[in-house]
């Protein structure tokens, strides 16, 4: 018998139990079955072109020059195994809760409750860098038309802090552009009790209206992101026709091979380690196409629409990073994107293209895709917690339905606080960082999750992970990538060694990296495991080792209060134990 914290909760479980709260004609228990493929696939559109494509593609590109779109193909790449193991899962378990549930029927309860917690970085905590970076739009777009909002009401106390203190320790540098804003937002606002008034208002207010509409119910969702989808995708298309256009007909094509700072022609200016270094900006560009599982409950038929839908939004999101990417990086020289945060209007400033009708345009439309992007995180947290608490490891009240709307409204309402109330002390470094690594943590627990269930027959009408034997090819693939590794970079694997210097945080991801990789290999020889999911698992494994150390501490202190949550509550209070 296994230990009570690896107890898994069987599939046939889960479907009844979800039947059972479904059941629309006893009791009004249940969500209403209304989306379709269409749907969804609009709904992953909604999350994934967002703050990531209009506000962190910017430092992306500054980081790894035109080279980025290669990490790019990575992360796409990396999504798109693990989309297939989300698709496998969400036709086996077509109910709400997405990688939690499908890690409480492959890992066990423990596991369950980790990656439930990590998800509230990925939707909740994510859902304040959209917030931020919606805030800044809006709050340019305003300035455009001549309305202006005080500095300390559109910004966080965290960012001007801290410009604060670094004009103080540099009196002698000058202050352009936000870094202007910020140090005018701390010397203007307004002090009471000793503590200076600033934080970002704009942010705050979205945050309500969003938390409005999902509570108001899931069809009026659907509506207002299908519009907006619509509205983004059309302006996406626009940018990268006269951007394109431009490059073309200006000849900017030499910006795809700028002069890096030992005075050569490269297409990755900062070497691979630059293109690495953005790996948090890049891999926030994707986040939400998981976000798609979490209204299995809501879709008229899960099994079949489901996984079209996140494959489907993904393939078509990753061709619009690549060609968005190299439309940037050829309008404008990748160095001059350093601090920009809104990089597909910056290519059409006056000293870039000089299309001031473009300009406006995007920021209008930047406005609408980060709305649709909270609209869609909004709706994902509630539905996870109201699936932990299903399984006793939440307080009763998480799952509690409106008898009216037939939305989560205790958990919409608590997920409402959880994004608002952070945005008063915090700031969209931190949180960038910090959701990207909890999604990429989240997406390795699914895609090894798909290794430990028992194989399914094939059924038609139903999605079916193509099965492709492993024994001999991960450990091929594997032993190619530690040749290739060591001849592209002199020593580097006895490089790796060196856990001192500056490299030392992706040093030892790397040597962990490797180590799990040798043993994935040498298991799937004798398992025969399917090599779909080892690919899944290994892509975002390469992309973790990207992260600081700083990164991981954090998200360990996270994991650290979760466990102590559990241990305090769900642990004792899971159905699993009273069963």
């Amino acid at each position: 018998m296994s230990h009570p914290l690896f107890r898994t909760k069987k599939i046939d479980k889960i479907l009844h139990d979800a039947k059972t709260m479904a059941d629309d004609h006893h009791g009004g228990a249940g969500l209403k079955r209304v989306l379709t493929m269409r749907d969804l696939t609009f709904f992953g559109i909604a999350a994934i072109i967002g703050a990531g494509s209009f506000s962190s593609l910017g430092m992306a590109v500054f980081s790894g020059g035109p080279g980025v779109v290669v990490l790019f193909i990575i992360c796409g790449i990396a999504c798109g195994f693990t989309a297939l193991c989300y698709s496998e899962f969400a036709s086996r378990i077509p109910v709400a809760g997405s990688a939690y549930t499908y890690a409480y029927a492959s890992f066990g309860e423990l596991f369950a409750w980790i990656i439930g917690w990590a998800l509230i970085m990925e939707y909740s905590i994510g859902n304040i860098y959209v917030a931020f970076s919606w805030s800044d739009y809006f709050t340019s777009f305003l300035h455009k038309i001549n309305i202006h909002i005080p500095d300390y009401l559109t910004c966080s106390y965290r960012e001007a802090h801290n410009i604060a203190v670094a004009f103080a320790n540099n009196p002698g540098q000058a202050a352009t552009g936000s870094t202007n804003e910020l140090l005018n937002a701390w010397n203007t606002a307004p002090v009471v009790a000793g503590l200076r008034i600033i934080f970002d208002l704009p942010a705050i207010i979205i945050n309500l209206l969003i938390t409005c509409l999902v509570y108001r119910g899931i069809k009026e969702s659907r509506n207002f992101s299908n519009a907006m989808v619509v509205l983004k995708l059309s302006i996406v298309l626009l940018v990268i026709i006269v951007g394109g256009y431009m490059i073309f007909h200006d000849d900017l094509t030499a910006n795809w091979h700028p002069v890096n700072s030992e005075g050569v022609k490269a297409f990755m200016p900062n070497g691979f380690s630059g293109v690495m270094a953005a790996v948090s900006g890049v891999f926030f560009a994707y986040i939400g196409f998981d976000a798609v599982s979490v209204l299995a409950e809501e879709s008229k038929n899960p099994q079949r629409d489901l996984p079209r839908g996140m494959i489907l939004s993904l393939i078509i999101c990753t061709t619009i990073y690549i060609v968005l990417a190299l439309v940037l990086t050829g309008t404008v020289v990748y160095s001059k994107f350093e601090n920009v945060g809104d990089p597909l209007a910056y290519i059409f400033e006056p000293q870039n293209l000089n299309i001031g009708w473009m300009q406006m345009l995007v920021a209008i439309c930047a406005v609408i895709a980060m709305t649709s992007v909270l609209l869609v995180f909004q709706m994902g947290q509630p539905r996870i917690w109201m699936s932990m608490s299903r399984d006793g490891l939440l307080p009763p009240v998480f799952q509690k339905i409106h008898p009216k709307y037939k939305t989560p409204s205790f958990a919409t309402i608590l997920t409402g606080v959880a994004v608002g109330a952070p945005i008063l002390f915090t700031d969209k470094d931190f949180v960038l960082d910090f959701t990207s690594i909890a999604t990429l943590f989240a997406f390795v627990l699914v895609c090894g999750g798909v290794l430990l269930i028992p194989v399914k027959e094939k059924m038609p009408g139903k999605f079916n992970m193509p099965y492709i034997n492993s024994k001999i090819l991960f450990p091929f693939i594997v032993a190619a990538a530690m040749i290739i590794a060591h001849f592209a970079a002199d020593n580097y694997f006895s490089q790796l060694f060196d856990i001192t210097g500056e490299n030392a945080s992706f040093n030892i991801s790397s040597i962990i990296f490797w180590c799990i990789m040798i043993m994935l290999a040498i298991t799937a020889f004798f398992k025969n495991w399917s090599l779909i999911p080892l690919l899944g698992l290994s892509t975002c494994m390469y992309l973790l080792t990207g992260m600081t150390g700083e990164n991981w501490a954090w998200f360990g202190s996270w994991l650290a209060l979760g466990l102590i949550i559990y241990f305090s509550y769900g642990y004792r209070k899971s159905k699993l134990a009273a069963a």
